[in-house]
């Protein structure tokens, strides 16, 4: 076998794990695996017609997946405490899984002194106390199992609820009746799950009222996000009517915008450029050639100018901004040059 790194480590209170020990708890947790593997085998294939302890059966040869032993496990486990037998299974899983969680961990839970801690944390007060909650569950469960689900007893070697009900069940309904026995147990066994199998439903509601919350809280936030969608696209599409509009009424109301097209200039060439090509200056200075004058760039022969869609998008900005305050004009972009200077408002009909 193989050990961990925590081998060698100290547990909780400070004691280091001795490997014998450590050994004997792998082989408990492979053996205990093993036994808690058959007893499921065992209960899931029980039948009435295998002999066993409580019958001699009716078939020939065993059926049960554990062979006799199996059978025999399996009756004695539904006579004695019916179905409600399934929550010692669960108890031994819990506890396996337990040991096993421990075990990975290199720790012993145990180690700690009855010194240190106070009285219901000390361990042979929680082990007594699991050990009274497990008793009272499984009675609580019996009872149960006898005074409602008796109509299974068809199944079960013996009565629902096994011995355990059959003796406590006519005792609590005597004293409690019918229906307050039924209040009592149910009440016993939500007091006695948390302490046997280690959870809290405080913690188990929390849990899930944080889950519903955060599933509640997403459907909401997805709904509000598809109204939101739903209202952008219903303003997008109003918008594309309005701006439809605008241009109908720009077309027919208002003249076509002026094109204004870029001047050509055309700078003639300068006559000392051509003469320093042909010779170079200082010519007294021959080490020390200074740079001749046509390295510098020369005039462009396009003029950048203002495109026509930026001038149309400003005319028509101004437009909208003198209609914000009542002034109905058309502006047109003036252009004396290449480059745009001003522009000018023409009065709509009937403004002054």
């Amino acid at each position: 076998m193989t050990y961990s790194l925590n081998t060698l480590n100290a547990d909780r209170a400070g004691q280091p794990q001795v490997g014998v020990s450590r050994f004997a708890q792998e082989i408990g947790l492979v053996l205990g695996a093993a036994a808690l593997a058959f007893w499921l085998l065992a209960l899931l294939s029980h039948s009435l017609a295998d002999p066993a302890w409580s019958t001699t059966g009716t078939a020939p040869e065993v059926g049960n997946w554990g062979g006799r032993l199996g059978a025999i496990l399996a009756d004695w486990s539904y006579y004695l405490f019916g179905f409600s037998v399934w929550w010692c299974f669960l108890v031994g899983v819990r506890a396996w899984l337990s040991t096993l969680a421990g075990w990975l961990r290199g720790t012993r839970t145990d180690a700690a002194s009855d010194q240190d801690l106070r009285i219901w944390q000390r361990p042979w007060v929680r082990r007594s106390l699991f050990w009274l909650a497990l008793i009272t569950l499984m009675a609580a469960s019996a009872v149960l199992e006898w005074s409602r689900l008796y109509r299974l007893e068809a199944l079960l070697p013996g009565h629902a609820g096994g011995v355990l009900g059959h003796g406590l069940g006519a005792f609590a309904t005597r004293w409690l009746g019918f229906t307050g026995s039924a209040l009592t147990m149910l009440a016993l066994l939500l007091v006695c799950l948390p302490r046997v199998f280690r959870f809290s439903w405080g913690h188990w509601a929390e849990e899930v009222g944080h889950t519903l919350d955060g599933w509640f809280e997403a459907r909401r936030e997805k709904r509000e996000a598809v109204e939101d969608q739903r209202i952008g696209e219903k303003a997008a599409r109003e918008r594309e009517e309005v701006v439809k509009v605008e241009r109908v009424e720009i077309e027919e109301h208002h003249p076509t915008p002026v094109v204004i097209e870029p001047t050509l200039v055309d700078v003639p060439k300068s006559e000392r450029v051509a003469k320093e090509r042909q010779k170079p200056l200082f010519t007294e200075l021959p080490d020390s050639k200074l740079p001749q004058v046509d390295l510098l760039d020369s005039a462009p022969v396009h003029q950048a100018g203002v495109d026509s869609q930026t001038l149309e998008m400003t005319s028509r900005l101004i437009e909208k901004k003198l209609k914000d305050f009542g002034v109905d004009v058309r502006v047109v972009a003036a252009a004396p040059g290449p480059v745009i200077t001003r522009y000018e408002i023409e009065p709509a009909t009937g403004v002054k």
